[in-house]
């Protein structure tokens, strides 16, 4: 069993992932500004940690198989989160990732369209940014998983599709339950397909 970091483990996407690895017996130090909201659970360490202190989130990450991120694009710097990595040794890094710079059609991305809700264009945008931003690092051995358009509560089913840098879609939309984006994120650590690379899930 790996020693994972977690940063962001009381959020949507964080608390379904810190479940799904202390269910398959991960070793999690989980890590939120806030604590007291993160899930009592088997093998994880709960502690506050700050995503703009990169000397405080060093010593937080250091001597762990690999961080996971899942913060808010809008409330966090990529330069500080990958510097924090590269600082506390950890070579295996995962990104909680968006999926508006998923592509479309050829060449447009789902931030693009006019469709695309201008309260969520921000975080897309900076979502974007922090992938191009990790597609030039040599020395982590990242991942950036998208989820589709719509990311909601619902149910573990382990039955998804995976993709890579295009938007994935069936009859009823494009989406993807936060339980199931947990599975092929743990997934991914567990046995690695996508080393410096972006996919994305869907159904």
């Amino acid at each position: 069993m790996a020693t994972i970091a977690l940063i962001g483990a009381s959020g949507n996407a964080g608390s379904r992932i810190l479940k799904e690895l202390a269910d398959r017996g991960h070793s999690v130090t989980a890590i939120a500004r806030h604590a007291e909201r993160i899930a009592s659970l088997p093998s994880v360490t709960a502690v506050t940690g700050d995503v703009s202190d990169k000397d405080g989130l060093t010593d937080l990450l250091r001597g762990h198989d690999a961080v996971i991120s899942s913060v808010h694009f809008t409330d966090s710097d990529p330069d500080l989160l990958i510097a924090a990595v590269r600082a506390s040794g950890v070579k295996r890094y995962l990104v909680v990732g968006g999926a508006g710079s998923l592509e479309v059609a050829p060449g447009v991305t789902l931030v693009s369209t006019p469709e695309f809700p201008a309260m969520y264009k921000e975080e897309a945008t900076k979502g974007g940014m922090f992938l191009d931003k990790l597609r030039n690092v040599e020395d982590l051995d990242w991942t950036f998983l998208s989820p589709s358009a719509m990311f909601v509560p619902g149910r573990r089913t382990g039955k998804f599709r995976l993709g890579k840098d295009t938007l994935l879609a069936n009859d009823e939309g494009s989406s993807i339950s936060f339980e199931d984006y947990a599975v092929a994120l743990v997934d991914e650590i567990e046995k690695p397909m996508h080393l410096k690379q972006r996919f994305t899930i869907g159904y």
